[in-house]
């Protein structure tokens, strides 16, 4: 996972959005989390995209069992990020609104991120 992201990491949808500034795996409870932090601020108004998927399984053993007997069970789902990466993106909304939902869900992921708005936004 070394390097910044060579894809998804310009806005595709929205007119503001998240990007990391870290790499690390993000769970699915994580991103779940976040993305009811922005729908509950947002009062289900604007879109919102969710640009990362967790597709990558991480296993882990019960405490306390011995070695070897083979690999363990599925523990949870996490999404590499590279730094780079658009987490969310949000569009219908007005600036303030928005940067201020996105700074509520990067409360609840464990990279720094970073708000970014589009371009050609006016």
């Amino acid at each position: 996972m070394k390097g910044n992201a060579q894809r998804g990491h310009q806005l595709a949808f929205g007119d503001f959005g998240i990007k990391t500034l870290e790499q690390k795996f993000i769970t699915s409870r994580q991103i779940e989390a976040a993305r009811q932090a922005v729908t509950r601020h947002l009062k289900r108004q604007g879109k919102i995209w969710i640009r990362i998927f967790p597709d990558k399984p991480i296993t882990s053993k019960p405490a306390e069992v011995r070695m070897g007997k083979g690999k363990g069970d599925i523990d949870q789902y996490v999404a590499r990020v590279n730094p780079g990466r658009i987490l969310f993106e949000v569009e219908g909304v007005e600036l303030d609104l928005a940067k201020e939902a996105l700074r509520l869900a990067a409360q609840k992921l464990p990279v720094k991120t970073k708000f970014i708005v589009r371009r050609d936004y006016v």
